[in-house]
């Protein structure tokens, strides 16, 4: 036989009272119901809670030490049932966040910090490419991502936050390495879809390098990009984060939208929809500037 909290919740007004009418009118439940609950619980613990008499009821050895332990129990369910109450209200526990590692800092610094300020929350952060990081929002392991070029998917609450253009950048002042005649380098991340499409239009473009660097990181580009070691093919966000690099004129680009992803069914309650709308607001503030 099943206990539930109602049985405790009877027996602490039992108990409190001393009477099982007076409990039953404070619980609103009629007097035989309440009697009937007593002796589930008491069947339950195998052992006499109540002496009854005439005058009322008293608590036994057991009975008393059953209503220090209930009340105990009763007390922690409600600080939980409050607490998760309020996590539906106001956001708060853990959440997991996944970008880019590039996406990462140019974006976070423009909104973790406020976001920490405001709520009560902890963030885990988890790097990876924008379609790994999909995956895990799709999959529960992420709770929000915010990704480039997101697939639409019946699961995905898709917030688009801004757009940017893939292109070759190079420094103001083009180093040798920088030519884009046939005798510079060029360097990219050639496994990037933004890469490979860029990759087929520049010839068409009349541009022409003698040489490659390729590497997997888009700040490696960046900086290799910055000292003069060629030139790169770099999301406009990542190469605004150096403050010499400029778009080579005429070069093939490559339109990217920059979005907020979670899980409909997942983020539901108040707090995660209030979660979501502080994170977007607070993205969409650097890219109006």
């Amino acid at each position: 036989m099943d206990l539930s909290l109602n049985d405790l919740r009877y027996f602490e007004a039992i108990a409190e009272t001393l009477n099982i009418s007076r409990a039953a009118e404070r619980l609103g439940i009629s007097q035989p119901a309440l009697s009937v609950a007593l002796q589930k619980l008491e069947s339950e613990m195998a052992v006499e809670l109540l002496i009854r008499a005439r005058s009322g009821v008293q608590l036994t050895h057991a009975g008393e030490r059953l209503k220090a332990g209930a009340a105990d129990f009763l007390n922690d369910w409600r600080r939980l049932r409050d607490t998760v109450i309020r996590g539906e209200e106001e956001p708060s526990g853990t959440y997991v966040l996944g970008c880019h590692t590039s996406v990462a800092l140019y974006s976070l610094p423009h909104f973790l910090p406020q976001l920490l300020e405001s709520h009560p929350i902890e963030v885990r952060l988890a790097h990876d490419l924008s379609r790994k990081i999909t995956e895990g929002v799709i999959s529960f392991r992420i709770d929000f991502g915010i990704v480039v070029n997101p697939w639409e998917h019946p699961d995905l609450v898709i917030r688009p936050l801004w757009n940017d253009v893939v292109t070759l950048y190079r420094k103001k002042k083009p180093t040798k390495l920088q030519d884009c005649d046939g005798e510079g380098v060029l360097i990219c991340d050639p496994e990037l879809a933004q890469s490979q499409s860029i990759l087929k239009d520049i010839n068409k473009a009349g541009l022409k390098f003698h040489r490659a660097i390729h590497t997997s990181n888009l700040e490696v580009v960046t900086s290799l990009t910055a000292c003069g070691a060629g030139v790169g093919i770099i999301p406009g966000r990542v190469a605004g984060q150096a403050s010499d690099l400029v778009p080579v004129e005429g070069a093939p680009e490559y339109h990217d939208q920059i979005a907020l992803i979670y899980r409909g069914d997942r983020q539901h309650s108040k707090a995660a929809r209030a979660l979501a709308r502080v994170i977007e607001s607070l993205l969409k503030q650097p890219a109006e500037g």
